[in-house]
């Protein structure tokens, strides 16, 4: 059903993939918009190894909403900020394409738990998201994606 990446020799490995996962900070999430035009934007995430799932919020309206509620096959892409190597101008880029299902968590005990995972991603103290979350939780939308496909790779900029 899905493609085998084409350049295999710039292929990442599974951990390679989890750890970028793991460490990047944005992605962006790809998703079927009005009119079956693509809809791409951009936003922070986190990743959870043991259920194999991208978390994200959102708002509880609007155009990526609608989009996952009438399609919910979407891709997500990651990316560092690439490397270089000594004697060599070009960068090294790393990159992910994960393929799944988006959901939207409805049970409020999961919602405030993921959030709460997703705010120690980018907060410098638990205390600060907690904070935020005790202002704003009941605005927020989570949302999950079941990665069904995945593949990562290194690409030289050259």
């Amino acid at each position: 059903m899905f493609r085998q990446m084409r350049r295999i020799k710039q292929l990442l490995s599974d951990e390679e993939v989890k750890e970028l996962l793991k460490t990047e900070k944005r992605g962006t999430l790809a998703v079927v918009g009005d009119e079956g035009y693509p809809y791409a934007v951009p936003l922070d995430f986190y990743y959870e190894e043991s259920e194999n799932k991208i978390y994200f919020h959102c708002a509880k309206t609007g155009h990526k909403i609608d989009a996952i509620k009438n399609c919910d096959k979407v891709c997500f892409t990651v990316w560092n900020k690439g490397e270089k190597q000594d004697g060599d101008w070009a960068y090294y880029v790393k990159s992910v394409i994960a393929f799944g299902r988006a959901s939207l968590i409805t049970d409020d005990n999961i919602i405030y738990e993921k959030i709460k995972k997703l705010g120690l991603k980018y907060y410098p103290t638990e205390k600060e998201v907690d904070a935020e979350i005790s202002k704003d939780v009941k605005a927020v939308q989570m949302a999950a994606i079941s990665i069904e496909h995945v593949t990562g790779k290194r690409v030289h900029e050259k």
